[in-house]
C-alpha cells in the first residue's frame, strides 16, 4: 500500500505534465490555423499567376509559329538559290576547264585531274537530269579529250623516262649474289620518283574513272622493249669489251671478284677457245676418218714431246688455266649465262615496278606479256646453241659440248628463281625453260655417247701416228674432254641419267648420277685402251709399239691422278690405278726384251768354254770376235733407233734408262772382264770398242733427239 505522501506527490506530477501537454496542444492548433491561412493565400497567388501565364501563352504562340514559318521559307529560298548556283555551275564547266584540258596535264597533273573531276561530275549531272541537253555533248567531248590527253601523257612519261639499264649496272646487280663480303644492295630506278608518282596517279584515274585498259598495253610494250634492249646491251657489252683478261669489269664494285668453285670467278674466255680448237683439230682429223687424216702432219720426236708435255702440264695443273671449267667459258657462252641471270634480276625488278602501276587483277597477264620478247630471245638463243651443238656433234666436233655444259648447269641452278619469277604467268611461259633444259640435256647426252663410240672406233692408224712413239692425240684429247667433266659432274651425270629408261631415273639421286658418270668415264677409258692397242700394231717394231703404249698408259694414269679423275673412276672401278700400273710395267718389260738381241751375244750361257793358259783355237777366237761384233753392232743400231723415240715423262724415262743400263752394263762388264785379257785377236781395239761406262753413256742418250 502506497503511503499518502507519495500518492500526493505523484498526483501533482501528473497534473503538471497534463498542463504542459494542454499548452503544447494549444500551440499546435494556433500553428495549424496560421498554416491554413498561408496556404489559402499561396493558392490564391498561384491561381492568379496561372491565369496571367495562360493569357501570355495565348498571345505568344501564334507569333512563334509565324516566325518559324518565315524561317523555313527563308531556308528554302537559300537552298533553292544554292541549287540554282550548283546547276548553273555545270553549264560553265566546259568554258572554265576547256583551256586547261586543251593545254594538257604536262607539268600540272594535280590541277588537270581537278578539272577532269569537274567535267566528270558535269557529265553525270546532265546524264541524270538533262540527257537531251546540248551541254551534255560538250562535256562528254571535253571528257574524252581529257582522257586521251592523260593516255598520251602516260605514254609520254613512260617513253621519255624509261631507260635501258646499263651493262655495268646489270653486272653489279647480278654479281651481288656471288659476293662473300656483305655489300650495299644494288637497286634499280626504272623511273624517277616524281615521274613514278605521276604515272601511278594517271593509271589509277584511267582505271577508276576512264574505264580504260589500253594504257596497260602501252606500258608492257614500252617496258618489254627496255627489258629486251637491256639484255641485248649486256650481250653486246661482252662482245665489245671482253678480252683475254676476262669478263668486262664492273667499276661499281672494285676488286671483289673471287674464284671459288661455287661462285663465278673472273673468266678467261681465250682458254676455252684453245681447248675447243684442240678438240676440233682432233675431231676433224682423228675421230672422223672421213675428214682425211692424211692432211694432218704428225709431230715428230721432241716437237711432239714438247706439245704433249705442255698439254699434260696444262691439263693436270689444278691451279692452271684448265683447272676450273668456269675459267674457260668463251665470250658467247659467258655472255649468255650472264644474260640469263640478268633476265631473272631485271624481271623481278620489272614486276615490282608493275605492281605499283597496274591494277592487281591485271598484273600477272601484263607481266606475262612484258617478259615475252626477252624470254623468247633467250630461249631461242639457247635452242640455237643446242642446234649448233647437235650439228657439230653430227660432224664429230665435240668441242661444241663444252658450251652446253656450263649453260645447262647455270640454267638448272637458276631454275628455282625462274620458277618464282614466272609464278602466275601462262603455262606456255613457265614451260619454256624446262623445255630448253631437256633439249640441252639430250644434246649433251648424245655428245657423250657419240664421243665414247668414236673413241672406240677411230679408224686413223697410219697417217696420224707419232713416229717417236709418244702420246697420241686421241689420248690427249680424250683426257682433255674427260677433265672438263670434273667441274660439271652433276650436270654430266644428270645428262646420262636422263637417258636411262628405268623408273629410278625419273627421280635420280646425286649418287646415282655420280655412278653413271663414273661408268661413262670407265667406258671411255676402256674404249681408248682398245683403240690404242689397235693403233700400236701399226708399228713394225714391237719395242716402239711398247713405248707407244707405255707413254699413253702413263699419260692417262698421271692425268687421272693429277686431275682427280681417279677418284671418280674409283666409284665403279676400284682397281683402275693398279691396272694401269700393271699395263705400264708390262710394256716396259716388252720394251726391255728388244735388248735381248744385244745382250744375248754376250750372255754367259752363249760364251765358249776354254781353259786358262791354253791357247785358243781358231774357232774359239772366231766365236769371241763374233760376240763382240754382234754386241757392238746391236748396241749401235738400237741406240741410233731408240734415240729418236720419246718418253715425255722424265721420271719414267730415267727409270727405263737406269733399268736398261744396269742390265746391259752388268752383262757387258762380266763379258769384258772375261775376254779383255784373252788373246783372241791381234787388233783388240777393233772389237773392244766401248768401255762399260761408255755403254752406260750411250744408253743415257736414249729417247733424246737432241743428244
Amino acid at each position: 500500500m502506497i503511503p499518502p505522501q507519495e500518492a500526493s506527490a505523484r498526483r501533482r506530477e501528473i497534473e503538471d505534465k497534463l498542463k504542459q501537454e494542454e499548452e503544447t496542444l494549444s500551440f499546435i492548433k494556433d500553428s495549424l490555423d496560421k498554416s491554413d491561412q498561408l496556404t489559402k493565400n499561396m493558392v490564391s497567388i498561384l491561381s492568379s499567376f496561372e491565369s496571367r501565364l495562360m493569357k501570355l501563352e495565348n498571345s505568344i504562340i501564334p507569333v512563334h509559329k509565324q516566325t518559324e514559318n518565315l524561317q523555313r521559307l527563308q531556308e528554302n529560298v537559300e537552298k533553292t538559290l544554292s541549287c540554282l548556283d550548283h546547276v548553273i555551275s555545270y553549264y560553265h564547266v566546259a568554258s572554265d576547264t576547256k583551256k586547261i584540258i586543251r593545254e594538257g596535264p604536262t607539268g600540272r597533273l594535280e590541277e588537270y585531274l581537278g578539272s577532269m573531276a569537274k567535267v566528270q561530275k558535269a557529265v553525270e549531272y546532265f546524264q541524270d537530269n538533262s540527257p537531251d541537253s546540248p551541254e551534255l555533248n560538250k562535256v562528254k567531248l571535253l571528257f574524252e579529250r581529257g582522257k586521251e590527253s592523260l593516255e598520251s601523257e602516260f605514254r609520254s612519261l613512260m617513253t621519255r623516262h624509261s631507260k635501258v639499264v646499263s651493262p655495268v649496272l646489270i653486272l653489279d646487280l647480278i654479281s651481288g649474289e656471288d659476293e662473300l663480303e656483305v655489300q650495299e644492295e644494288v637497286s634499280l630506278e626504272h623511273l624517277p620518283e616524281g615521274v613514278l608518282q605521276d604515272v601511278i596517279r594517271i593509271s589509277r584515274w584511267l582505271v577508276e574513272y576512264g574505264h580504260n585498259q589500253d594504257f596497260m598495253n602501252v606500258y608492257y610494250r614500252i617496258r618489254s622493249s627496255m627489258l629486251d634492249r637491256s639484255i641485248k646491251g649486256l650481250k653486246e657489252h661482252f662482245r665489245k669489251n671482253s678480252s683475254s683478261s676476262g669478263v668486262p669489269y664492273s667499276p661499281a664494285i672494285p676488286n671483289k671478284r673471287k674464284d671459288t668453285p661455287t661462285k663465278k670467278p673472273v673468266k678467261r674466255p681465250g682458254t676455252i677457245r684453245k681447248a675447243q680448237n684442240l678438240l676440233k683439230q682432233y675431231s676433224q682429223h682423228g675421230l672422223d676418218g672421213k675428214k682425211g687424216g692424211s692432211n694432218l702432219i704428225p709431230l715428230e720426236g721432241h716437237e711432239h714431246d714438247f706439245r704433249v708435255k705442255h698439254l699434260s702440264e696444262a691439263l693436270n695443273d689444278k691451279h692452271g688455266p684448265l683447272a676450273g671449267r668456269d675459267d674457260m667459258l668463251d665470250v658467247e657462252t659467258d655472255a649468255y649465262i650472264h644474260c640469263i641471270s640478268a633476265f631473272v634480276r631485271l624481271a623481278q625488278s620489272e614486276y615490282q615496278l608493275l605492281t605499283d602501276i597496274i591494277p592487281e587483277h591485271h598484273q600477272k597477264k601484263t607481266f606475262n606479256s612484258l617478259i615475252q620478247d626477252a624470254l623468247e630471245g633467250l630461249m631461242l638463243e639457247g635452242e640455237n646453241i643446242g642446234a649448233a651443238a647437235r650439228k657439230a656433234i653430227g660432224r664429230h666436233d665435240y668441242s661444241a659440248v663444252l658450251t652446253v655444259f656450263p649453260i645447262l648447269r647455270h640454267l638448272k641452278q637458276t631454275k628455282p628463281e625462274f620458277d618464282q619469277v614466272l609464278q602466275g604467268t601462262a603455262v606456255s611461259t613457265k614451260n619454256k625453260l624446262p623445255s630448253l633444259i631437256i633439249t640441252l640435256e639430250n644434246t649433251g647426252a648424245k655428245a657423250l655417247e657419240d664421243f665414247a663410240d668414236n673413241i672406240k672406233n677411230d679408224p686413223d692408224k697410219e697417217y696420224n701416228m707419232p713416229k717417236d712413239g709418244t702420246v697420241h692425240e686421241l689420248t690427249s684429247n680424250a683426257i682433255l674432254f674427260l677433265q672438263q667433266l670434273l667441274d660439271f659432274q652433276e650436270t654430266a651425270g644428270a645428262m646420262l641419267a636422263s637417258q636411262e629408261t628405268s623408273s629410278s631415273a625419273t627421280s635420280y639421286s646425286s649418287e646415282f648420277s655420280k655412278r653413271l658418270l663414273s661408268t661413262y668415264i670407265c667406258k671411255v677409258l676402256g674404249n681408248l685402251q682398245l683403240n690404242l692397242l689397235s693403233k700400236s700394231k701399226v708399228y713394225e717394231d714391237p719395242a716402239l709399239s711398247a713405248i707407244f703404249l707405255h707413254n699413253n698408259y702413263n699419260y692417262i694414269l698421271k692425268s687421272l691422278e693429277k686431275s682427280e679423275l681417279i677418284q671418280l673412276v674409283a666409284v665403279t672401278q676400284k682397281t683402275a690405278e693398279r691396272s694401269y700400273r700393271e699395263h705400264i710395267e708390262q710394256q716396259i718389260q716388252t720394251y726391255q726384251r728388244s735388248w735381248l738381241k744385244v745382250t744375248d751375244y754376250i750372255a754367259e750361257k752363249n760364251l765358249p768354254v776354254f781353259q786358262p793358259g791354253v791357247k785358243l783355237r781358231d774357232k774359239e777366237r772366231q766365236v769371241i770376235k763374233e760376240r763382240f761384233k754382234g754386241f757392238n753392232d746391236g748396241l749401235e743400231e738400237l741406240c741410233k733407233i731408240q734415240k729418236a723415240w720419246a718418253i715425255p715423262d722424265t721420271e719414267q724415262r730415267d727409270k727405263i734408262r737406269q733399268a736398261q743400263k744396269h742390265i746391259v752394263k752388268e752383262t757387258y762388264g762380266a763379258f769384258l772382264h772375261r775376254y779383255s785379257s784373252v788373246p783372241f785377236t791381234k787388233n783388240p781395239e777393233k772389237y773392244i770398242k766401248y768401255r762399260v761406262d761408255q755403254v752406260g753413256d750411250m744408253i743415257d742418250r736414249l729417247f733424246d733427239t737432241s743428244a
